[in-house]
Parts: C-alpha cells; structure tokens; sequence
C-alpha cells in the first residue's frame, strides 16, 4: 500500500473563511497513519518510503463551498442498520447550524430519488423534520438496492443545484457515489459526493468500525439469552441463532466475546466440516451435550456455504451473492446427525437478522453516528469529494472510496479476536 493510495480528491483550493467559530480547526496537513506499528514505520522509513496516512477528518479554517449558495442533499441505501436516522439528524443539523446552508433534500429510497422516472419526490429536511427522528429505528428517507444511470443522476443533481450529497450505506453505496464522481469529474462540476460507512457486518476496509455495528451487538445479546434458556430448559437442548454476515463474521465474533453463553461460533473466515476431520461440527456438539447437556451456537449467514453445495448463484439488486439459509440447513443436518447417533435433543431456532438490524442506536454508537456526520459535513464544506469518513487508531479520517472498496475486511484467523473466540468456545 502506498502513500498515493490515501491522498483525497478535493475540489479546488477552499479559500472562504469558515462561518463557524470556537472550534479547534484542523490543519489541512493532518494525517493518521495507517500502519499501527511502530517497528512498521520505522521500516517505510528506513527504505525511503513515505509512510501511508489518512487525511485527518475535522472542521477547516478555509472552506471550499460557499454556505449561502449551497443545496445539500441526504440518501440512504442497502439494507437497514442501526443510526441511519440518527446520522440525518446530525447531518442536517450540522448543514444548518454550524454552516447555515439553506436548503437540505432527503432524496426517497436511495439512488432511485435520483432517477426522475421513479417519481420520487424529495423532501425538505430542517430541524423540525428530524428533530425527533433518532428514537426509531429505519430510515425517514427509505432505502434501496441497485444501480442507476449515474448521467441521469447528474442531471438531477444539476437541475436542484446540489453541490453536497451525502450517501449513507456499505460497500455498494459507496461504488454508486464513486460513479457518481466519475460522472462530475466528465463534466467538470463542482460537487462534493460524501459516503458515510454504513454496515451491520462491519466489513469496510479501511475503517475499524461503522455505525450500527455496536448496537447490533447489544441487540443480539437478548436473543443469545434466550437460546441459552431454551437450551437450558431441556435435557441435550440446543439453541442456535443465525446472525447477518454475508462475507464477514464480525458480529457472530464479537457477539460470542459479549455474550459468553455461546459454545460454537461459526463464521465464514474460517471453514468446518460436519462429520469428518479435525474441524467437524457435529461430533464435537455431541461431545458437548453428553457434558453438559446444553449448547449455543451462533452462525453467520455466510458460513458453512460451501456445505450446502448450491451451484446456482443468484444475486440481489446491488450485485452480491444470495446465500443459501445456513441457519436451516444446521438445523436439519442437527436432528438428523443426533437422530442417527440415538441421542434425543431439542432444538431452537433463533433468526433475529431483521430485528437486530431495525432497531435505533444506543449509547455511545449514538454519539459515533453523530461524529461520522459533523465530519462527513466539515469534509464537504471543505471542498473534499470521491471519499468515505471513517475512522482509524481513536481518530476520524477522510478515505478515498476507491480504497474503501479495494477489499472486503474479514476476521484474521490469527488476531486476538479469533484467539479470544476460540477460548472462550469449544470448537
């Protein structure tokens, strides 16, 4: 990874004194560097490399756009995720407040708003509008799946004279932002296209965490309690929870270290087999009930797929591989397996994917909603554009989209995640 790799696309030179006043600003120069490593660094040094840095997220001296000529617009797309309500709010209050931008849109159900020929009309969002919105869970502007001409959204953005347009959402929102950019480089525009990471599964390379993800782990937690009751209720009972993690089993792993009732974790980092081999599932469950008489396992959606052996890939509107239901599949090859071996168990399925996903932000995600928006909108007013905020070693960052997107983040097998996991469970 090179140093060229992390460098923003900015507008132009941002030459309007900002409005806000009180604040400490951030040096244009700041960075974060990207390798955590001291020894790391050291070694960039010592070959004459310059060592890999984001640029610092924060409020700028000098801003790009001016406010009193700004239109702001808001999307959200993908699935749903715990903050998106609470990331508008502060958006719009940020537009507003701190930069007395005058007019925000919500554009409806994501890039689709953008397309004319979906009929959907945006919606004035001021104060008034979100100032409650963060106690429910969802999004107020709807969401979508799937691409669109990025020349007709252009055209739309041209039309209502946006000049910022923030897009909340994972990997797939923040392709369709980069070809938004594409577009508006083509024909030379002055428009700032901002992502803000969005992802349950916590899988954006680059940024150590998104919104939502803390919250889901909190939300899984009282089903884990409840497989653990039902498990326990019953002579060889089993409870198991089917969690979301279609590529990455961050929430199935952290949810096992949060809730230490779980005795199987099983993810899509790391393979296993069913009968045979060192990595078998289900004579290692057996093992497990004859000593205990209970277990609890958990499973990302993506698990375990190349068990099911399904040839037929289908995919959803933003492209990405449709799994089969692992959860249903474990559950069936249980009672079978258990039934052959003559031991009799009883067995809960718990699928709380949706629910876990629909709740609002609690605690502290709530501030880090709150924080990913004041920077997305400082980076904006600053001229920034092509770039997601994130955030990396305690610090908000600014992130080329392309970089973002270069990789999906999984598990390291070898981490002290993993490690933790592996302790802590018998499997």
């Amino acid at each position: 990874m090179k140093a060229k790799d992390f460098e923003v696309c900015k507008l132009g030179k941002a030459t309007i004194p900002s409005p806000i006043d009180g604040l400490a600003f951030v040096d244009d120069k700041a960075t974060v560097l990207y390798e955590r490593d001291a020894s790391g660094v050291a070694a960039e040094i010592k070959r004459g490399e310059v060592p890999p840095a984001f640029e610092m997220a924060g409020v700028r001296r000098k801003i790009f756009h001016d406010p009193a000529w700004s239109k702001a617009a808001i999307l959200t797309a993908g699935g749903l995720c715990p903050g998106l309500n609470e990331v508008i709010r502060a958006l719009t209050f940020t537009l507003i407040d701190d930069y007395n931008v005058p007019v925000v849109y919500g554009i409806k159900y994501g890039y689709k708003g953008l397309n004319p020929a979906n009929h959907l009309d945006p919606i004035i969002l001021n104060k008034e509008v979100v100032d409650d919105i963060h106690s429910v869970g969802g999004t107020i502007l709807g969401s979508s799946r799937g691409a669109e001409d990025p020349a007709v959204m252009v055209d739309t953005l041209v039309r209502m004279s946006i000049n910022m347009l923030f897009c909340i959402g994972g990997d797939g929102t923040a392709r369709g932002a980069h070809a938004l950019v594409k577009e508006i480089k083509k024909r030379k525009l002055s428009i700032s296209v901002i992502a803000i990471p969005k992802t349950i599964d916590n899988d954006l390379s680059y940024i150590d965490r998104s919104f939502g993800f803390a919250t889901a782990i909190l939300a899984a937690g009282s089903f884990i309690s409840g497989a653990h009751c039902e498990a326990r209720g019953a002579y060889n009972g089993i409870g198991l929870i089917k969690v979301m993690g279609r590529d990455s089993g961050w929430i199935a792993a952290v949810a096992t270290l949060a809730n230490p009732y779980v005795n199987f974790c099983l993810v899509p980092e790391e393979k296993f087999t069913l009968e045979d081999g060192p990595h078998a599932l289900l004579p290692a469950l057996k093992e497990r009930l004859e000593k205990r008489h209970h277990a609890v396992i958990i499973v990302a959606e993506g698990a375990g797929q190349e068990l099911i052996g399904n040839k037929d890939k289908r995919r959803d509107a933003s492209g990405n591989v449709l799994h089969d239901d692992i959860g249903l599949f474990l559950k069936s090859e249980i009672l079978d397996y258990m039934k052959r071996e003559k031991m009799d168990v009883t067995l809960k399925y718990f699928d709380p994917g949706y629910a876990i996903r629909s709740v609002s932000a609690v605690g502290e995600d709530s501030v880090f909603c709150a924080l990913l928006a004041t920077s997305a909108v400082h980076a904006a007013m600053a001229g920034r554009t092509d770039m997601m905020v994130g955030h990396w070693g305690g610090a908000f960052t600014h992130v080329p989209i392309e970089l973002v997107t270069s990789e999906r983040k999984k598990i390291r097998l070898d981490s002290p995640l993993w490690n933790c996991v592996k302790t802590h469970t018998c499997f």
